[in-house]
């Protein structure tokens, strides 16, 4: 399970963005193109790792969140809920405050609410800090968390909770390496 993944991401080319060597990769990046056999593949394997268990809704982020929730959405039949980069002012609408690596950034949650049971899917963790931030903003609605995966995890990302990662990545000058992975 995960070939696909694996041998995609380790053929990923690295670019520098300061110090920092970034790799860029369909899932993480949107570019050069997302096939539906390796969507399909994070899908069954989100499927099998997360507790859905009367999971009411599947919560992403703008804009990488996007593409693998929308399949895990058509997978399991849960509803999606977008966190946005933009406030739309609707009732109940929390503020998710995020600091990364490098950046800071506000992001906007609506349609979670108190008793809510949901999970939390990403394409990549690295430090943790736009995690946390959703986490806190979720449950200030009142809602449970009930499992959160993403698909590339890469550092040393402590979230405060229980974090299942599809794939453990180290990223060097010139490569990605796959260092571990959850099956």
């Amino acid at each position: 399970m995960l070939e696909r993944l694996i041998q995609s991401l380790e053929a990923s080319p690295i670019t520098k963005r300061g110090e920092y060597n970034y790799f860029i990769h369909p899932i993480t990046d949107g570019v050069p193109l997302l096939e539906p056999d390796l969507l399909r593949e994070i899908g069954c394997a989100m499927v099998r790792c997360l507790d859905l268990e009367g999971v009411d809704k599947i919560v992403v982020c703008e804009a990488m969140g996007i593409h693998i929730g929308v399949g895990l959405s058509l997978m399991t039949d849960i509803p999606l809920v977008v966190v946005r980069k933009r406030p739309y002012g609707l009732p109940g609408e929390v503020a998710v405050h995020q600091t990364t690596g490098y950046s800071k950034g506000e992001l906007y949650l609506n349609g979670i609410e108190a008793g809510d049971r949901v999970v939390i899917v990403d394409d990549v963790c690295s430090t943790g800090g736009t995690m946390r931030a959703l986490i806190g903003a979720i449950e200030s609605t009142g809602a449970e968390i009930a499992d959160i995966c993403v698909v590339v995890g890469r550092g040393d990302e402590e979230i405060g909770r229980p974090l299942k990662v599809l794939v453990k990545i180290e990223v060097s000058e010139t490569r990605v390496r796959v260092v571990d992975t959850c099956f």
